[in-house]
């Protein structure tokens, strides 16, 4: 096994001179540099490289006008406030129809109290109202009896 010559992985490739002139470029941030250290054990330090995102396919908007879409949106509001009002206004009235139904309910009870005292039997009692009645004078603004 010692006798096998050495394999050479990597060709190297000489470096052509650039034919346009180099411009220097300052990017607008610097990258973050990295580190990275081959198998063979040497260090190689350069600057990350973002990928280049690619633009999104333009897709054609639809064409509705934004007139068109306010108005829309107005009418869905004014739908929405309409039903609100629409619900306030009946639970309103069915707590006018509670009130109502309170007070007839209270006049029938203070009647039938009422209809009770003055036509209801008395018993052990006379029937009727007696009242003394004197001869009263007023002379010179004095009232006598």
């Amino acid at each position: 096994m010692t006798d096998q010559k050495p394999t050479h992985v990597h060709n190297p490739i000489p470096l052509t001179q650039p034919t346009a002139p180099v411009v220097p470029f300052q990017p607008p941030s610097l990258p973050d540099v990295q580190t990275v250290q081959l198998p063979d054990g040497r260090l190689i330090t350069g600057y990350a490289l973002t990928p280049v995102k690619e633009p999104e396919p333009h897709r054609p908007r639809p064409a509705i006008s934004p007139l068109a879409v306010n108005i829309a949106l107005g009418g869905i509001g004014f739908a929405t406030a309409c039903g609100g009002l629409m619900l306030l206004t009946t639970f309103i009235a069915a707590v006018a129809a509670l009130i109502q139904q309170l007070v007839i309910l209270s006049a029938v009870v203070s009647g039938g109290f009422i209809a009770i005292q003055v036509l209801g039997t008395h018993h052990g009692r006379d029937r009727g109202t007696v009242v003394n009645i004197r001869r009263a004078v007023f002379k010179r603004n004095n009232f006598h009896c």
